[in-house]
Order: C-alpha cells, then sequence, then structure tokens
C-alpha cells in the first residue's frame, strides 16, 4: 500500500474519529445508567439488551427492513423522476419557474403528520400512500437543488455555445446539466435519508409490513427493546443508502467530488 493511500485513509479516519468516540461515549453512559439506575427494561432498556433481543429477532426484522428498503427505494425513485421533469421543465421556461417554485414551497408546509393518515383514507393501504408520502418528503430538495445547479450554470461558457450556434438544448446537455450535477448529489443525499423516514412514517400510520408496522406492533406490546432495535436497523439502513449516494456520484459526476475533497 502506497504512502499516499495510507495518509488519504488516516485523514478519513481522523476526520470521522471524534463522532465515533463521541456515539460510543453516548452508549457506554447509557449502558451505565440502566445498570445504576436499575431502570425497568420496558422504560429504558441497555444497549446489550437492545442488541441482544435484536439478533434473537433478526430474521423477523430483517423481513420487515426488506420491506421498508422496497418501498423506500421504489418511491424515491418515483421521487427523482419527478424532480428531474419538473426542474428540467422548469429550467427551460422561466414562466414555469415564477409558478411552479412557490408550489414546491407551499408543498414542504403541508404536515406529513397529517397528510398520511389521509393518503391512507383515500388510497387505502397498498403500496400507493406509501410511495406519495415518500414523494412528498423527498421531492423538494432533489427538485429545489436541480433548478439551482441548473441556474448555476457558466454564463460565459453559456454564450459561447449560443455563439457558435448551439441549440438550447445543447446548452443544457453541455454547460447546465454537468454544473448542476454536484448540487444535485448534495440534495440526493438530504432526499434519500428523508425517504426512509417517510417510508416509516407511512408504514407505522398503516401497513401491513415494514419497520414502521412493526415498530408500532412492538410499543403496542411494551417490547421497547425491539422498538429500539428496529430503530437501529432503520439508522443503519439510512446510511447505507446515504453511502450509496457517493458511489452514484463517484461514478456520474467524479470531477465534483474530487473537487469537494480538495476543498476540505
Amino acid at each position: 500500500m502506497s504512502t499516499s493511500l495510507r495518509a488519504e485513509r488516516g485523514g478519513r479516519v481522523g476526520r470521522y474519529a471524534p463522532a465515533l468516540l463521541l456515539a460510543a461515549g453516548l452508549v457506554a453512559a447509557w449502558q451505565v445508567y440502566v445498570v445504576v439506575s436499575g431502570i425497568s427494561p420496558r422504560v429504558l432498556p441497555s444497549p446489550a439488551r437492545v442488541v441482544d433481543q435484536g439478533w434473537t429477532n433478526r430474521a423477523v426484522i430483517a423481513g420487515h427492513a426488506s420491506s421498508t428498503i422496497q418501498v423506500t427505494l421504489l418511491g424515491f425513485a418515483v421521487s427523482l423522476t419527478i424532480s428531474w421533469i419538473i426542474a428540467t421543465a422548469v429550467d427551460f421556461s422561466p414562466w414555469l419557474r415564477r409558478a411552479i417554485v412557490p408550489l414546491l414551497v407551499v408543498s414542504q408546509t403541508l404536515p406529513v403528520i397529517a397528510v398520511a393518515p389521509l393518503m391512507i383514507i383515500w388510497f387505502g393501504f397498498g403500496i400507493l400512500p406509501k410511495l406519495l408520502v415518500i414523494a412528498l418528503v423527498t421531492f423538494f430538495p432533489m427538485t429545489l437543488g436541480l433548478i439551482e445547479g441548473f441556474a448555476s450554470a457558466d454564463k460565459e461558457s453559456d454564450a459561447l455555445l449560443r455563439s457558435m450556434g448551439a441549440s438550447r438544448r445543447q446548452q443544457f446537455r453541455y454547460v447546465r446539466l454537468p454544473s448542476a450535477l454536484p448540487r444535485f448529489f448534495t440534495a440526493l443525499r438530504i432526499g434519500i435519508t428523508y425517504a426512509v423516514v417517510g417510508a416509516v412514517f407511512s408504514e407505522y400510520v398503516g401497513a401491513t409490513s415494514g419497520l414502521g408496522i412493526y415498530m408500532a406492533q412492538q410499543k403496542n406490546a411494551f417490547r421497547t427493546d425491539l422498538v429500539l432495535a428496529a430503530v437501529v436497523v432503520t439508522a443503519v439502513c439510512s446510511i447505507a443508502l446515504f453511502l450509496l449516494t457517493f458511489v452514484a456520484e463517484r461514478l456520474l459526476a467524479p470531477w465534483a467530488l474530487a473537487a469537494k475533497e480538495e476543498t476540505r
């Protein structure tokens, strides 16, 4: 292994070390408090109990997690498609920008906790209301990131292409689209974490499988340890999807990721 590669990996470990140490300290303090206080596991189980019971029930939890991941990815794909269509249309039409952007902002004022039950009432307990909830909570950051990314394109490059007789579509392909990708991937990371939360919440309101309904069932059974085990699995799923966005960015826009790493 080269010296530069070792230094790069060492720098990454050092960058995340404070967060890891803080998390470890909080878990240790939690464990000590539970042991010393003798608090009931129904109120606050120890981290060791959460891990033990989560592992014991891993097959059931994994089945529910699989259902949640499937709904998350499908709903996020729908949201991603809508975001690209809206942002591209807005970039080609200033009138649409003035008409749509305010509505996007208004859409974020709708409380999901109130909208999700309505989705269940209107569309039943199938997959459609879950997809709509996920789309509602995720498409705003991605759409706005794309719109702002298109608008941040270099004006001189646009002018140069126009002077060479390039069409609006060619300007979009060669200048505006590459310029939008860095902001888009930043918004993508925000959106994918919201997607998991939205999926779990939609299941919590009404579903036959998924981590949300599993948490609701265990809460009603006073199994706080299994509720927390499901929360941990949800967090792991969110982190995994979050990290996958860096893989996608490295494949689709490596120049943007390299520029970010140089500025750190």
